[in-house]
């Protein structure tokens, strides 16, 4: 009966002893008990745990079993899995318990899906000796995040760097800083951060972080450092002397960031853009300053460079210095001009048909001149690049007695000259007296108007006197009378001049006796003639 009672005992017992293992609460005087400590741990991807770890039993309890299980559900045996007979545990885990109530265990190669609650689990040989240690000790796995306050940082500017975890690290870590997987020794530190003072172009790169004894790093965090263009350098190619003709290749280079855009220019006129500008088949007229400018969202700058093209002379010509006729003993200069680069170092002169040189130089002078110098004369000019001729010019020396001949042709010029002065103004007095004798003969009724007396009171003064004085009666020998129209019958007339109150004018008179034809008559007829004085005369 005491037994029965003991048995009923014990077995009002058992729920709670489950209750308790459970729940992994027992109080001091039942004896059992796991200690961990810490109740959490954060650890590194890739690093090893160690969780620390005591136990307690009652006396009179004999160990049987002891392991790590990451879950307080049992399985269908009744009890719960050991991570040391799990596949991936088992190359991993380690019990360092080597005393006694010492449940301490080493996890290696930790891994994100390690994150659990782990709990330590005993067993003795007593079937109700049965513990584990609940709750247990969480395990977060975390990576490393590199966070910056900036990707794109201007040269000067500050930048910093912030290494993160997914938790909070157990241990009090230090921090290693690489910059491109080199190691930053100098920003070795506590600190989480790493801060970048006035960075400069040499800062960009990839930055990560780790911490001390572990292998694993961060994920990378570019840091792009940007500026404008540093001054631009240009290479010509070919570097030497550059004759017309070559391919000539300009290159401008400049570092900047984020990259210029390059564009040419000559003068002011843009030529050409891109990092290369290429003159194929270079002139003469290519020389000259070329600039380059590298431009980009934070500045710009330029550079130059002057081309000088070298060419053989072109456009030679030969000229006679000063003008007129060269004669015989004068002195004459031929001159050569060019355009070349080099300049011309030689020039020569030749004459037409003949093998050899005349003279040297740019000037070629020919003193006491005769007439074997005349001929046409070229010159040749050249320089390092190549040599071009002129076109020949003549050179004709006159004999001595060409200015006899030029005196006697100037001078018969100058009378042949004289001649037609003279012709024309005859000509334009004849055309002058033609309109006066118009006139006169319009006037001629008038001014003879009294030739009869009986008509003398419609007459002008002048010749108010004019009277026939009589005509021959004889008849001719034809028998005609001077009625019959015989153009060579005369009539005599007496003029008496009397006195005017105003006098014609020279030219007046003169032009009243144009067109009167005068006649000398023979002796007798003048006979007759009472005055002196008579006019003979025969009026049209």
């Amino acid at each position: 009966m005491l037994e029965f009672r003991h048995i009923r005992s014990r077995m009002a017992l058992l729920p709670l002893i489950f209750l308790l293992m459970i729940q992994g609460v027992y109080s001091a005087d039942d004896g059992w008990g796991v200690n961990y400590s810490s109740s959490s741990i954060c650890a590194l991807k890739g690093s090893t745990v160690i969780i620390n770890c005591t136990y307690e039993y009652p006396t009179g309890h004999q160990i049987m079993k002891v392991f790590w299980t990451n879950t307080d559900v049992r399985q269908p045996n009744n009890d719960f899995p050991d991570l040391s007979e799990d596949s991936e545990y088992s190359q991993r885990i380690q019990y360092l318990g080597v005393k006694h109530h010492d449940c301490t265990m080493r996890l290696t190669d930790v891994r994100q899906t390690d994150s659990h609650e782990y709990y330590f689990r005993l067993t003795t040989y007593k079937p109700d000796g049965k513990w584990i240690g609940a709750p247990g000790v969480t395990l977060n796995i975390t990576d490393l995040q590199l966070e910056s306050s900036g990707e794109r940082v201007i040269e000067g500017h500050s930048v910093t760097l912030t290494c993160k975890s997914r938790c909070s690290l157990t241990d009090r870590s230090t921090f290693i800083w690489f910059k491109n997987t080199q190691s930053l020794s100098e920003r070795t530190d506590r600190n989480n951060q790493l801060i970048l003072q006035s960075v400069r172009r040499e800062d960009t790169g990839n930055y990560s972080c780790a911490v001390q004894g572990h292998n694993l790093t961060s994920t990378h965090q570019y840091i792009n450092v940007i500026y404008a263009p540093d001054k631009p350098v240009i290479s010509v190619n070919p570097s030497g002397e550059i004759k017309e003709g070559d391919s000539v290749n300009l290159t401008c280079s400049s570092d900047a960031n984020p990259p210029a855009e390059i564009s040419w220019f000559k003068g002011e006129t843009s030529v050409a853009s891109g990092q290369t500008y290429i003159i194929s088949k270079i002139r003469s007229d290519h020389s000259g300053e070329y600039k380059c400018k590298s431009i980009n969202e934070l500045g710009h700058k330029y550079s130059a460079v002057t081309l000088n093209v070298s060419y053989p002379p072109k456009k030679v010509t030969a000229s006679i210095i000063g003008s007129g006729e060269i004669m015989e003993g004068d002195s004459v200069t031929l001159t050569c001009s060019s355009e070349s680069n080099p300049p011309v170092h030689n020039y020569t002169w030749f004459k037409v048909n003949k093998t050899s040189s005349v003279g040297s130089g740019q000037t070629y002078s020919i003193t006491n001149i005769n007439s074997s110098h005349s001929g046409w004369f070229y010159c040749e000019a050249q320089n390092e690049v190549g040599s071009q001729r002129s076109v020949a010019v003549s050179v004709t020396v006159l004999h001595s007695y060409y200015n006899l001949l030029l005196g006697i042709t100037l001078g018969c010029g100058a009378l042949f000259i004289v001649i037609i002065i003279i012709i024309l103004f005859i000509i334009r007095r004849k055309q002058k007296d033609a309109k006066t004798e118009d006139t006169v003969g319009n006037q001629q009724g008038d001014l003879y108007c009294n030739v009869h007396a009986s008509e003398s009171a419609h007459c002008e003064d002048h010749y108010s006197s004019v009277t026939p004085k009589g005509h021959r009666t004889d008849q001719t020998s034809a028998g005609k009378t001077p009625e019959s129209g015989d153009p060579e019958e005369i009539q005599y007339a007496s003029v008496h001049h009397h006195a005017t109150k105003e006098m014609k004018s020279s030219e007046e008179i003169d032009n009243t006796y144009d067109n009167i034809r005068n006649y000398k008559p023979d002796a007798a007829v003048r006979s007759n003639v009472e005055e002196t004085s008579v006019i003979y005369s025969s009026v049209k």
